[in-house]
């Protein structure tokens, strides 16, 4: 027998190539989420370029509303999600009447649950590579298990055996072995290719978001600089007043 793949395939059991197919199956998931995750990455890296450029130059005129139109009106920018419910939380947050919690501590506190949310769309298909990577091994094993102990077996029935009589047997059950081998690996190298881009992004949305409480946190500390600084202006001429004294000058 010449043992090549397509010989090797048309011998296959039932069983065997159930775990064949299963492995094909995996190997087609696995691509697939590796080319959409890409998809994802570079789409979010552009836009998101694009509009921290935007964004920059409507933070320092503190056009806020405007910041919150333009991120709402960018696709696919993990960037333009975050930065754009922070800032609507924070101008919803200002219009209405003082609490226990400023607009600052509740943006950052909205901040830290939308992040969550980014985080999650960010890795959200990597668990199906890291599966793969885990379980096409075993997957693959199983299936040479199996072969080996129908090779076993066809000998035991027939009551004779010798090298040539096992070694078809073994060599279909040594392809499963590889083939889980072939899924599991590339599957492995893309889990951790994306893993690094997951995070390089991560940390790029982490700083955004310390920046953007920062701007906030400094204009609110203008402002109540701003209005403390008037207050101590008028302050003695209010008392004065108050007094019954002549503040006009002489």
């Amino acid at each position: 027998m010449n043992f090549n793949l397509r010989d090797i395939y048309n011998h296959m059991g039932v069983f065997a190539l159930g775990i064949a197919w299963t492995l094909m199956l995996f190997a087609v998931a696995s691509l697939a989420v590796f080319f959409e995750r890409l998809f994802v990455f570079f789409r979010s890296r552009a836009t998101s370029r694009a509009f921290a450029a935007r964004a920059g130059q409507l933070l320092m005129q503190h056009q806020h509303d405007a910041l919150v139109k333009e991120a709402e009106g960018t696709k696919g920018s993990h960037l333009a999600t975050l930065l754009g419910g922070g800032m609507k939380t924070f101008l919803a947050k200002s219009k209405l009447p003082a609490g226990k919690l400023g607009p600052v501590e509740l943006t950052r506190r909205e901040l830290v649950r939308i992040n969550e949310r980014v985080s999650a769309d960010v890795r959200r298909g990597m668990s199906v590579l890291a599966t793969v990577g885990s379980v096409a091994p075993f997957v693959g094993l199983l299936g040479t298990v199996v072969g080996i102990i129908e090779a076993f077996a066809g000998i035991a029935k027939e009551g004779s055996g010798g090298l040539g009589a096992v070694s078809s047997g073994i060599a279909e059950a040594l392809v499963v072995t590889a083939l889980g081998l072939l899924v599991a690996i590339p599957a492995v190298l893309m889990f951790n290719f994306l893993s690094t881009r997951a995070d390089a992004l991560q940390l790029s949305l982490d700083n955004a978001r310390s920046e953007l409480m920062d701007h906030l946190e400094d204009m609110v500390t203008d402002k109540r600089s701003s209005t403390n600084n008037g207050a101590v202006a008028t302050g003695p001429e209010t008392v004065a007043r108050r007094e019954g004294l002549d503040v006009r000058p002489a």
